[in-house]
């Protein structure tokens, strides 16, 4: 694949999949309205590692104890912060392997990826975002995440399977709708991300690397390099911006392309 399609492609997966905007939504959109070759499944996991490699970099501290967490649940340790924030992660990451099952059994994964389901998304979802991040008030902040929230939000966060809603902005709305600040209902969906994007990873990777040849790799691990890149610059910046601006450009970004795409769609 070419070098240009491949920086194209890392840097859409690397900007949006923090953003609430929908990382998936764009890569679906990016063959069909510019008419360049699919990406396919192997380059898919490879920018979603990419990004993975991001998000842990960057909230280090809390990714080492979540992974820390696991070492002492298989030990019997159930009562350290450590075991406690990894049992949360688990418990909030159920609800989309099971949904993620029954769509790829059910064959719905492939007939939802399309303009007209991506443009709805895009509009509806980013206006709950709006609505719950203007209503959500701020009585809570991470240390008070408990397993009741973590069911609810894994919930939320199932929604993101559907192609054009966003992971890290259903898990934002939900979190906002939930009582947590901007800033820690940010970083408890950015934390969520890491097992799901694992989960994903090994569903689909193992089959794509399978049937990869050196060439594919090859474009995988340039892919997954510069996701990486893009990823961790636009969540430093927009944790950045989290202190001072709300998520209304976002909101209004998702509007525009929502109507763009619903009137491309039934046009």
């Amino acid at each position: 694949m070419p070098l240009l399609h491949l920086l194209i492609l890392a840097a859409i997966q690397g900007i949006t999949e923090f953003l609430p905007v929908s990382s998936s939504g764009h890569l679906i959109l990016l063959p069909s309205l510019t008419g360049m070759e699919d990406q396919g499944q192997l380059l898919d996991v490879s920018v979603h590692l990419g990004t993975l490699g991001a998000v842990i970099l960057y909230f280090w501290t809390d990714s080492k104890l979540a992974f820390a967490g696991l070492f002492h649940l298989v030990t019997g340790r159930f009562k350290t912060p450590a075991a406690r924030l990894a049992t949360l992660l688990i418990i909030a990451t159920i609800p989309a392997v099971f949904f993620g099952l029954i769509l790829k059994l059910t064959g719905l994964s492939d007939q939802l990826r399309n303009i007209t389901v991506i443009g709805w998304t895009m509009l509806v979802f980013g206006i709950i975002l709006y609505i719950a991040d203007q209503r959500g008030t701020h009585t809570k902040e991470q240390s008070d995440w408990n397993t009741a929230d973590a069911i609810k939000l894994g919930l939320w966060q199932a929604l993101s399977l559907i192609p054009g809603t966003s992971r890290s902005g259903i898990s934002i709305t939900g979190a906002r709708a939930m009582g947590y600040s901007r800033a820690d209902g940010t970083k408890i969906a950015m934390l969520m991300s890491i097992p799901v994007i694992i989960a994903s990873g090994v569903l689909l990777g193992t089959e794509a690397i399978a049937t990869a040849d050196a060439a594919g790799l090859r474009d995988g691990a340039i892919a997954a390099v510069f996701a990486f890149i893009a990823a961790l610059f636009a969540l430093s910046l927009m944790m950045r911006l989290l202190r001072s601006v709300s998520f209304t450009p976002y909101v209004i970004y998702r509007v525009i392309l929502g109507v763009i795409l619903l009137g491309i769609a039934y046009s």
